[in-house]
């Protein structure tokens, strides 16, 4: 078994007790420090920021132009926070107790406790940030319900609390970056992680403008570079995100947690098209006024507006009456899927459902009718009304749906499907954030430690912003205590040179593969492997073929592969075909991991083992345990558990009804 450092005592002063008895490092001994961050999203820009605050000297790294063009940036929905300002009965406790439930009794107690104990601050700090969260009339922060909960605890800013958020982190980000503080370096793509005596002392990056290969020295390394969705080739992620800084740390040692555990969003816009290269979400906040529904006849081919009330099966309000439409994501995803398989779907795919908000829109209407002193209203100016309220909290995504469908979500009900969107399963790390290698930490998506085999709707903020500016801040000075005396380590030594020797040679070798088939068309095959026989639901047989499917292809690529360009130039063929290699690499074990546990939880759903309504079943008897798994060569890994104590909230069969 592997050990977590989960800190003794009682489960509500651990992080209270960790703080009071961690090692410190003075200030004039932090400016002798460098730390090395990949990734400046939510979790990279907030740690950058916290770190070089403190006086540690931070070089950032991206892929991307600039730090403002993190994935979570595309984030709509809101952040969660126990701030109880509804007075609907809220606490860090509850908020504890709802992560661990919605996660399916399938992540660490003592980091969700931590993740809800911090969760206040984060508000906190960027409201002192200025990010323009939604308020009251009254001037109170606003909030709403998000699904796997019964109380209005998230925060947000209309429908792009992630783009707020994110500028909020990088105003910090810059204003380091102008202090001196920290050094940006935007188009760099992180190829490797050098390792001297067991220790994360730097990277090998590749400058994507010139191709050029870079080594940089770091007293410690955080990878803070987001999820792997990607490997599914359609997602809701940007096109960039992937699993290549991860996967370069996963090869030289550090475990791979709950590499199966994927999470389904039930609201996306159905796929169209056979050459589509990406999936759009639209916000569970949705899900608070709107409502899904299916016709009650299969294969109705009659417009939403033409069927009538009683013809329509609002399922979730039927199969969950205590949570209705705001059951958890891996609750609505399998069952709009239910739905679309037994012959009840919509759309000309008939792979859709309605998310319909004819019903807010008229109740909405009212209200403002009524406020206006208006008692007998009209249909037409309830509904002129309503739309105007539904446009202020909810307009930017009703805009984006219109635009991508040419539909107008005011008028028809959108017609949404589950999509791949967040990765629960990340890099193992312990409570400090530390992987198995020893001075490498990993944060936020690109972890595995908070969420369990589901991740609850408006918290993947909340943790991105918990390890950058609240967790991080203390645990890295454990380690980087003992760290003082050591000196800076020239890049000339034979761990760079060597590391820097193996990224140049897997440059090559891919580069004079000269075969026939485009890096794309790799990459889209592996997507409809892991769609079909790894998505939303698995199986044994499926999975078996699978990993014998993933291992012809990963042959077929090395052998016949094309990438045209130079490698010494701006070549973002290449850049894909670095990560579509590690992708398919992941792919493997993804469905390994997937064999392996013979049970459902969360958004895993073996079609084994489920109850006799449909729900997923766990086998907390035998797999209440964290799988970390160890690189050991091609095709080749070592399980290693880590057993998950409940102390407080202990394990039930997840009821939403």
């Amino acid at each position: 078994m592997i050990k977590s450092g989960i800190p003794s005592g009682p489960l509500e002063q651990k992080w209270n007790d960790y703080k009071g008895h961690v090692k410190l490092v003075n200030p004039a001994n932090k400016r002798k420090l460098e730390i090395i961050i990949v990734g400046t999203g939510l979790a990279g820009a907030s740690a950058a920021a916290s770190l070089a605050e403190l006086g540690y000297q931070v070089k950032a790294f991206c892929f991307q132009d600039s730090p403002r063009r993190a994935h979570s940036i595309a984030a709509q929905g809101g952040i969660n926070a126990a701030k109880n300002y509804q007075n609907d009965g809220d606490s860090v406790f509850r908020l504890f107790y709802d992560t661990i439930k919605g996660g399916d009794y399938r992540a660490r107690e003592a980091n969700v406790h931590r993740l809800a104990e911090v969760s206040a601050s984060i508000i906190d700090q960027c409201v002192a940030q200025g990010v323009p969260f939604a308020r009251e009339y009254g001037g109170l922060l606003s909030n709403r319900s998000f699904g796997g909960t019964q109380v209005q605890r998230t925060f947000y800013a209309a429908g792009q609390t992630g783009q707020q958020l994110l500028i909020g982190a990088y105003q910090a980000l810059e204003r380091q970056v102008a202090l001196g503080n920290v050094k940006m370096y935007a188009r760099h793509e992180m190829l490797e992680v050098v390792l001297i005596d067991g220790k994360a002392r730097g990277i090998i990056v590749r400058n994507l403008i010139t191709g050029a290969l870079e080594r940089h020295f770091g007293h410690a390394v955080l990878l803070c570079t987001g999820g792997y969705g990607n490997v599914f080739y359609l997602s809701t992620n940007a096109m960039g995100c992937n699993v290549t800084a991860a996967w370069k740390a996963h090869k030289k040692g550090a475990y791979f947690g709950n590499p199966c555990f994927t999470q389904i969003h039930p609201t996306c816009i159905p796929v169209s098209g056979d050459y589509q290269s990406k999936l759009t979400l639209m916000s569970e906040s949705l899900r608070n006024d709107g409502r899904i529904w299916v016709p009650k006849e299969k294969n109705d081919s009659r417009k939403a507006t033409d069927i009538p009330e009683e013809e329509r099966d609002y399922y979730l309000e039927r199969r969950y009456p205590a949570f209705g439409n705001l059951v958890p994501r891996d609750v609505a995803s399998r069952a709009a899927k239910e739905r679309c398989d037994a012959g009840y779907g919509v759309g000309t795919s008939k792979q859709a459902v309605y998310l319909d908000y004819a019903d807010a829109i008229n109740r909405y209407g009212k209200i403002e009718c009524g406020k206006h002193g208006n008692e007998n209203p009209s249909k037409e100016e309830v509904i002129r009304l309503g739309k105007e309220v539904v446009k202020e909290k909810y307009g930017n995504l009703f805009d984006m749906y219109e635009k991508i469908t040419g539909e107008n979500p005011y008028e028809v009900p959108m017609r949404i499907y589950p999509a791949v969107h967040y990765t629960m399963g990340g890099l193992w790390v312990d409570y400090e954030l530390m992987t198995s290698i020893k001075g490498l930490y990993c944060l936020g998506e690109a972890n595995f430690s908070d969420h369990g085999a589901n991740r609850l709707g408006a918290s993947a903020l909340m943790q991105g912003l918990a390890d950058g500016y609240f967790v991080i801040p203390y645990t890295i000075g454990n380690y980087l205590a003992d760290e003082i005396r050591t000196k800076e380590i020239p890049t000339d030594h034979p761990a760079f040179v060597e590391a820097e020797k193996n990224v140049s040679d897997r440059i090559l070798q891919l580069k004079n593969i000269n075969g026939k088939q485009t890096v794309e068309s790799f990459h889209k095959r592996l997507g409809k492997i892991m769609w079909d026989k790894c998505g939303m639901a698995r199986n044994a047989q499926g999975l078996g073929e699978a990993i014998t499917e993933i291992q012809q292809l990963k042959k077929e690529f090395w052998s016949d592969v094309k990438i045209p360009g130079e490698i010494n130039e701006m070549n973002p063929e290449l850049d894909k075909a670095n990560r579509v290699a590690d992708f398919i690499e992941l792919g493997e074990l993804m469905c390994i991991d997937a064999l392996n546990r013979n049970e459902s939880c969360g958004g895993h759903f073996r079609e084994e083992m489920q109850t006799e309504d449909g729900e997923a079943k766990r086998d907390d008897a035998n797999y209440s345990f964290v799988a970390a798994w160890e690189y050991k060569g091609d095709h080749n890994w070592e399980l290693h558990k880590e057993d998950l104590i409940f102390e407080v909230a202990k394990p039930t069969q997840r009821s939403y009804k």
